[in-house]
């Protein structure tokens, strides 16, 4: 009895906290009827076309006539950081930032207008191949990183905005 006094009172205690799921109600909940109504525009580059295909992965093509349209643009760097004495890189930041905007498709007002980025470190080696294929990796999993962060924003917008819906 002593060990479940603890967990009934955390139940309690989380039960008055205000948390409900983001995704209440599956594929028929107002979250997942907001973002079938995203329909994502092209975005240039080979990151993009990453990104978008991730983002629509993610959230699936709109259903009948989009009401929202989202707008990515994405600035994508490799730097050197590791350098050895003979100034030859060894270590390189492989950053992917993007700013997407949402936009209501009918009136075309600005609803969101906010960024995600994120980064990933890259080992620098003799061979040039090897650097290019982790390089390629790297940007593979930034895009989907980024279209996580997106998406996600996306769907607490839709939760918070039941008027836009």
């Amino acid at each position: 009895m002593r060990r479940l006094a603890p967990l009934l009172a955390a139940c309690l205690i989380l039960a008055g906290c205000g948390l409900r799921p983001l995704y209440q109600g599956g594929g028929s909940g107002a979250v997942a009827h907001a973002l079938g109504g995203v329909e994502v525009a092209m975005i240039d580059g080979k990151a993009g076309w990453l990104v978008r295909n991730a983002i629509t992965d993610r959230i699936g093509p709109p259903t009948g006539t989009p009401r929202y349209r989202l707008e990515v643009e994405l600035d994508d760097q490799i730097s050197g950081f590791g350098v050895r004495r003979d100034d030859a890189v060894t270590r390189e930041r492989r950053t992917l930032r993007a700013r997407y905007r949402l936009r209501d498709a009918g009136a075309g007002t600005v609803l969101l207008d906010t960024t995600a980025s994120s980064d990933a470190g890259i080992d620098v080696v003799n061979s040039d191949y090897a650097t290019i294929a982790a390089e390629n990796t790297a940007l593979e999993n930034l895009s989907q990183a980024i279209a996580d962060q997106i998406v996600a924003r996306l769907a607490l917008y839709a939760s918070r905005s039941p008027g836009e819906r």
